[in-house]
């Protein structure tokens, strides 16, 4: 962990945060456009999720606000450094401070508390006296990519930042399962918007892949609102019954082995 000794060791330190954030972002962002909507476009063309056009400017508006998300991450995470320096995290750096298998269990617990919160904040977002002032900026993507995953308004961006910050506070973490836990959080945000599905036919069948949100699991709740409130995981739509009934009709078209198959 970076030790803060003064103003410009403090500075530098936000600067490289920054750039790690937002540079991830940008990174994860134009390896899944590449990927699947220039090199692999012929294979992937017909798991689209039709939806209505994307606006004008939509990728660089989109660049914008996740440009503000990028830095009031780097805001909460410099935070968490210094809390981490005065001794009040429990962030640790020596893997033998635990067991070593405490390492994964930490991070699904984490991961289980981050979806406990997003489910319920996502469902608090959705009111009406509270969409329009939150989370209307990240809906004006109606059709979604990659670009979309950090685009939230600056009140979101803080409400989303604070659980996992908070969370070091009483779950005993290693320093690198931290990183593990933002970068499945990029990754799983990118995939999700992205718009085109990339998990094989049935896997929304499959033991795993039934509890793992994608592209199509996410891209009805840009389209229908009411469903399909989860970050990583299904279990909370499945268990509060808020999970669209079109996922699995749509899943399976999306993954047909037939290219020219509409919905």
């Amino acid at each position: 962990m970076i030790q803060i000794t003064g103003p410009a060791t403090f500075w530098l330190t936000a600067l490289l945060f920054f750039l790690a954030v937002f540079g991830r972002y940008v990174l994860f962002s134009l390896a899944f456009w590449w990927l699947f909507r220039v090199s692999m476009k012929d294979q992937f063309a017909h798991r689209a999720v039709q939806m209505r056009p994307r606006k004008a400017g939509q990728d660089w508006r989109e660049i914008g606000w996740s440009l503000l998300t990028s830095l009031i991450f780097t805001a909460i995470a410099m935070a968490v450094i210094m809390a981490y320096q005065a001794g009040y995290t429990r962030i640790y750096t020596d893997f033998r401070t635990y067991p070593i298998w405490w390492y994964p269990i930490s991070v699904a617990v984490v991961l289980f508390f981050h979806e406990t919160y997003y489910y319920w904040l996502h469902r608090w977002m959705h009111r009406p006296g509270v969409y329009r002032w939150v989370h209307k900026t990240h809906h004006d993507s109606i059709t979604t990519s990659a670009w979309t995953s950090f685009s939230f308004h600056p009140l979101e961006s803080t409400l989303q930042a604070i659980v996992i910050p908070a969370l070091t506070f009483v779950i005993p973490l290693h320093i690198s399962a931290v990183g593990l836990i933002l970068l499945i959080m990029t990754v799983s945000s990118a995939i999700n918007h992205l718009n085109t599905e990339i998990y094989p036919r049935d896997f929304n069948q499959h033991w795993l892949g039934r509890w793992l949100i994608g592209a199509t699991h996410h891209s009805l709740h840009h389209t229908q609102f009411r469903f399909n409130y989860g970050l990583y995981f299904t279990f909370w739509d499945k268990w509060m019954k808020t999970e669209s009934p079109d996922f699995h009709r749509l899943f399976a078209e999306k993954t047909s082995s037939a290219p020219d198959k509409k919905t």
